[in-house]
């Protein structure tokens, strides 16, 4: 059974990043290093998180 919320972390800062990265991380709500998120575990949520995922950690819930 998979999980319905995953809890997200900004590793690393936004600056410098393309502009549809950044609007990932606005679109998951993250503005912050190292702010922390839940958001529910759904395709729309994963899509953001997999083209960010080098600046993010994530953990199931």
């Amino acid at each position: 059974m998979t999980s319905l919320k995953l809890n997200v972390t900004m590793t690393k800062s936004k600056f410098g990043r393309l502009p549809k990265h950044q609007a990932c991380l606005k679109g998951l709500g993250l503005r912050k290093i190292n702010q922390s998120v839940i958001v529910l575990n759904t395709p729309e949520n994963k899509g953001m998180i997999n083209k960010v995922s080098y600046m993010l950690t994530v953990e199931e819930i």
